[in-house]
């Protein structure tokens, strides 16, 4: 009985000698703009910071130049940390080597819907009218900004969304789309619900009745943006790793950080099949393009 366990004993200690000598010494968490990307880079820092304290090992944030971008980082490794939104988590999993272990949570809710905005005294009165607009959209990896709008149109009236719009604009960001249609350079923006409000300190009029940007409609709801890893590091690392986030929760400072760049008011844990119906919507064209290329 003892010589079994002190052979068990030495197994598990070998184990996690293993998972130790697999620990990595320092790791990058990647973001995405959806407002300035200098303003996340430095409202980012204090998180990077207290992760590095948590879990003892350096944490480096930086933002990448879109969806795209950040997923093609952590499948080659140089990102191991990534706050990627629901579909293009979605390619990334069947791609990489990447799992969503947890989720954004706003308001008290773990989804959300895409928003059509156009400007306040524009004559559209519904998505119907907006056959011929021109569409300012953030990108074609986007949940919000693209994939769940294009679906819709495809399933609504019969035509993919090149055909329906007059015109495609590709923002690169939620707040460039608005401003894009609040400009007069387009005539609808699809973003994040109400990502009118990451706007508003640079541009008071956007909640404006007459002179801002109006509500038209929203698609069915999305679940919540992830933070995902690369499977590839320590189970018992991914578990601190999951800890540590979700222990923001109860640190307002943390919290208010994640409000300041993606409007977050809480995190909660994930799983890979909460995203089966963002799946389910990119089968409408996945054949015809690929995001990430």
């Amino acid at each position: 009985m003892n010589v079994d366990n002190d052979t068990n004993n030495g197994g598990d200690e070998a184990e996690a000698a293993e998972d130790d000598a697999d620990r990595p010494d320092e790791i990058v968490m990647g973001f995405v703009p959806s407002s300035d990307s200098d303003q996340i880079a430095s409202t980012v820092e204090p998180l990077a910071d207290e992760l590095s304290d948590i879990l003892g090992v350096e944490v480096e944030g930086t933002v990448m130049t879109n969806y795209s971008a950040l997923v093609e980082a952590m499948g080659s490794g140089q990102v191991q940390i990534g706050f990627i939104p629901a579909f293009a988590y979605v390619l990334a999993s069947e791609r990489y080597d990447i799992d969503a272990i947890l989720k954004s949570v706003r308001d008290g809710e773990d989804s959300y819907r895409a928003q059509y905005s156009v400007r306040a005294d524009s004559d559209f009165e519904s998505i119907d009218d907006l056959e011929g607009a021109d569409w300012a959209f953030v990108d074609v990896a986007s949940t919000s900004g693209y994939l769940f709008p294009a679906t819709e149109i495809r399933n609504d009236f019969g035509m993919n969304e090149e055909d329906f719009f007059g015109g495609m604009v590709e923002a690169g960001s939620h707040d460039n789309a608005l401003i894009t249609v609040l400009e007069g350079n387009a005539d609808v923006a699809t973003t994040f619900e109400d990502a009118r409000g990451i706007i508003e300190d640079d541009y008071p009029e956007v909640m404006d009745e007459e002179n801002g940007l109006r509500v038209l409609g929203y698609t069915e709801p999305i679940p919540n943006d992830t933070i995902s890893v690369l499977g590839d590091m320590p189970q018992d690392f991914i578990d601190e790793i999951q800890e540590a986030f979700l222990s923001f929760n109860d640190d307002e400072d943390m919290i208010q950080i994640m409000d300041e760049v993606y409007e977050w008011t809480g995190i909660t844990e994930a799983d890979d099949s909460d995203y089966d119906i963002v799946r389910d919507a990119y089968n409408e064209f996945s054949d015809e393009v690929d995001p990430l290329d």
